[in-house]
């Protein structure tokens, strides 16, 4: 999972580097799903619960030791990041990833160092499990959609009771052990429509770091679900993020997309999958050690082949993780990405920082369906992050910056009324769009 530091403490690229040099070897990451999609929560809106699996319900002791064997003898080194997913990964059981731990000592090389990062919804996370994770320096991402009353409408364990009360439970006892989880955040059609709320309540854990993952899911006719974001909402949510972080937040607190929108202005190169150029170099190994393209293609035309217990692989021509992610059907779907781009993408002005998103997301003429709404973002955007890309340049600390956001905020509000056009350019009226997050 990228970080990127306080603004008082970013190592920005020079201003006049645009360009980056190709590695010899791209390298790929990997994201385990030891018990595949076993879930304790029933999320309205998760793509991945219905997913058939076949084989155990738990990743072997035999598939567990060849995925990190194989992972660590692919990687460049001298650090190995493994993300544990799901479903809910804490349902493998702490020995588990006790297990994973003594696995990674054996294998790992001299002047290696493995990380890692466990992705949860928290309900299982006591005491015992929390002092496990400081103790072995795991980072967490945690799912909590906003507010209580968004959060347990969506997010229902298997009875129909909402998990609020456990996730932020389970948020105050990383804390209390010395772990900071990053937050991670749906937004649905009603978190849209409540960005302050949902940002204010998350800024209020104090944790330092927040993603919000817009839901897009397909009815049966083609269409968007109902608890699907549209592009104007989500667009229209995260200029209100950023315009609320500009001037409260900078230096204490980092939310992923703009952190990222931050790193491709200055010069540097997405970290998040769906701004990059290509994708393709994050391969999933599910709990029978088949491994597949990217979590949201865990569909058999894109299995690329299956660890067996020897740690050979099986059913596919390679031979190991690497050379799956370099392999000829890997690389086209990456590829893919880019080379399917239509017409309208490629003379877009906001191509490198969107580079037409996640392609799960793109419609049949191939634009993204929340184009209209990253626009809007990245248009909003821009002035502000470059000016705090130049302050940070200049040695400026975040207070100084803010006030110069809020200064330039406050000029672009002056004279505009309820019933005027929002300057943030959406072509709404101000009190139909930003009015409320306007600054005071």
């Amino acid at each position: 999972m990228l970080r990127c530091v306080d603004s008082e403490q970013m190592s920005l690229p020079a201003a006049d580097s645009t360009k980056v040099s190709a590695p010899k070897a791209q390298p790929f990451s990997v994201m385990a799903k030891p018990v595949g999609s076993r879930c304790n929560l029933r999320c309205s809106y998760c793509y991945y619960l219905e997913t058939p699996h076949e084989g155990p319900a738990r990743m072997t002791d035999e598939t567990l030791e060849a995925f990190i064997r194989q992972y660590i003898d692919a990687s460049p080194g001298p650090e190995v990041s493994f993300v544990w997913h799901g479903g809910e990964p804490t349902l493998a059981g702490l020995d588990f990833y006790r297990r994973v731990v003594e696995l990674q000592a054996k294998h790992v090389p001299a002047g290696y160092q493995c990380w890692n990062n466990l992705q949860t919804n928290g309900v299982l996370l006591n005491d015992e499990w929390c002092q496990f994770l400081a103790e072995n320096k795991f980072d967490v991402g945690l799912s909590i959609d906003g507010t209580q009353l968004i959060h347990d409408e969506y997010r229902q364990d298997v009875r129909g009771q909402g998990s609020y009360q456990g996730a932020a439970d389970a948020i105050r006892r990383l804390q209390a052990h010395g772990v900071h989880p990053d937050l991670l955040c749906t937004v649905t059609s009603t978190v849209a429509r409540q960005a302050l709320a949902v940002y204010r309540n998350l800024r209020s854990f104090e944790t330092g770091w927040i993603e919000f993952i817009p839901i897009i899911r397909w009815g049966p006719d083609g269409q968007l679900t109902p608890d699907s974001v549209t592009a104007d909402a989500y667009g229209a949510f995260l200029c209100t993020v950023l315009d609320e972080w500009a001037i409260h937040d900078l230096g204490r607190l980092n939310v992923q997309v703009i952190a990222e929108t931050m790193r491709v202005l200055a010069g540097g190169q997405a970290g998040l999958c769906w701004m990059a150029p290509t994708c393709g170099r994050a391969l999933i190994v599910e709990a029978d050690g088949g491994v597949y393209s990217c979590d949201h293609y865990v569909r058999q035309e894109h299995r690329l082949g299956v660890i067996d217990a020897s740690g050979d692989l099986a059913g596919a021509c390679q031979t190991t993780l690497g050379a799956m992610a370099d392999s000829p059907q890997q690389v086209k779907f990456g590829l893919d990405k880019r080379d399917a781009l239509p017409y309208k993408c490629r003379i877009c002005p906001y191509l490198r920082l969107c580079n037409g998103g996640c392609p799960k997301d793109r419609q049949a003429d191939g634009v993204n369906v929340l184009c209209s709404g990253l626009q809007r973002y990245f248009g909003h955007a821009i002035p502000m992050l470059t000016a705090v890309i130049e302050g940070a340049r200049a040695g400026d600390d975040p207070i100084s910056i803010m006030a110069h956001l809020r200064a330039m905020a406050l000029e672009a509000w002056q004279g505009i009324g309820r019933n005027d056009p929002c300057p943030c350019g959406s072509g709404r009226k101000a009190k139909q769009c930003c009015w409320t997050s306007r600054p005071s």
